[in-house]
């Protein structure tokens, strides 16, 4: 974001009085929690639905968020080895220079794997093999990103004229392929109360928005210890269950993929010991709109992914305001104290802690409130 944004000096910055070890237990105790809460909701939805473990949400979560982990203990050392270390920008919240130096790229050990046990899961069924090349496609995307940082040691990657081409250049290819391959029905919009609405020719500009959106929304989020990874693992969840009735690889799928978040939460609850940088964070948000698109639920989406909408408005609303209210010296006002909205709670006096769990909290309620809708 335009340093100009970022709140000055004066203004109150997260507070670090906590001992360190006291911070380390209760981000331990908050993923236990999120993870012990998606394995019992998954047993729940399984049931509900009469759906055995193995072809149900349940196991291929479990056994991707284990395989996952365990790969974590060999490729997080790794990354440090390699010095994969986060250079942390100086305009961001200062609580968070402390954090400089710890790896960051590490989608490139959870999203691989996660990808890989859904495509043998589900025997590579054509929709899985389709929106896993997608979601690899965003993760090639966010780590030449990474690396460019990590080689300039700068906070600042490829240029965002060419992330964005680079987005919709696979996210066409993907949405040209939902229109070659699918039935007719693939550009309707399923909405509440069984209604739903032909798109037509807005299809293909809004899946493509959509993709794009989605990737950048999710990218914004990835900002405190074990937020993307573990608001990103609730809406895989929901919608794995969300689509589950009429594409039960695709809910496989996601099933993995959010088992892979939990697993890659393992190292990155507070304090964080990697980061998962754009190589994540841009696969995470490719792949929820990939399923999304390919099961008619953008609609679920939206209010699945609440989360990444909110914070993405926020950085909107604060630019925009920002830009409104300039005065003669070209000085604007801010209307949150620092976007994303995250930040802004930050520098308000929460720890990075209260802020995940609240937002945890919204994802929750809002997974279940699409599921309930739709």
């Amino acid at each position: 974001m335009d340093a100009k944004l970022t709140p000055e000096k004066s203004l109150p910055s997260v507070p670090t009085s906590v001992p360190n070890q006291s911070i380390g237990l209760s981000g331990y105790r908050l993923f236990l929690a999120l993870a012990t809460a998606l394995i019992l909701a998954a047993l729940v939805l399984d049931w509900a639905a009469g759906r055995i473990p193995s072809i149900g949400l349940s196991l291929p979560l479990s056994v991707s968020a284990l395989i996952t982990a365990g790969i974590g203990f060999w490729a997080v050392p790794l990354l440090r080895d390699l010095k994969a270390g986060q250079v942390i920008r100086q305009d961001g919240p200062q609580a968070h220079l402390k954090k400089a130096g710890t790896p960051t790229m590490g989608g490139i050990f959870f999203v691989p794997t996660a990808v890989g046990i859904a495509l043998l899961w589900s025997g590579f069924a054509a929709s899985v093999t389709a929106v896993s090349a997608l979601t690899l496609a965003y993760a090639g995307i966010g780590w030449l990103d990474d690396w460019q940082i990590l080689r300039k040691r700068s906070n600042k990657g490829i240029s965002p004229r060419t992330k964005l081409a680079l987005q919709i250049v696979f996210g066409g290819l993907f949405c040209f392929w939902l229109l070659w391959t699918q039935p007719p029905s693939i550009t309707t919009l399923v909405l509440p109360l069984g209604l739903s609405l032909p798109l037509g020719l807005l299809f293909l500009p809004l899946g493509w928005f959509a993709l794009v959106a989605e990737s950048n929304a999710t990218n914004l989020t990835d900002g405190l210890d074990g937020l993307a990874g573990g608001t990103a693992a609730i809406a895989l969840l929901g919608l794995g269950a969300l689509v589950a009735p009429t594409s039960p690889e695709l809910m496989i799928f996601c099933a993995c993929l959010s088992g892979g978040c939990l697993g890659f939460l393992a190292h990155n609850h507070n304090p964080a010991r990697v980061f998962m940088g754009d190589t994540g964070s841009l696969a995470l948000g490719g792949a929820l709109a990939a399923v999304a698109l390919l099961t008619n639920s953008l609609f679920g989406l939206l209010l699945l992914s609440g989360v990444f909408l909110v914070e993405t408005l926020s950085v909107i609303a604060q630019v925009g305001y920002y830009k409104a209210t300039k005065d003669e010296n070209g000085v604007g006002k801010r209307l949150f104290k620092m976007a994303p909205l995250h930040h802004h709670f930050e520098l308000s006096g929460w720890t990075e802690i209260q802020v995940v769990s609240r937002f945890y909290w919204v994802a929750a309620v809002l997974a279940v409130l699409g599921l309930l809708l739709l």
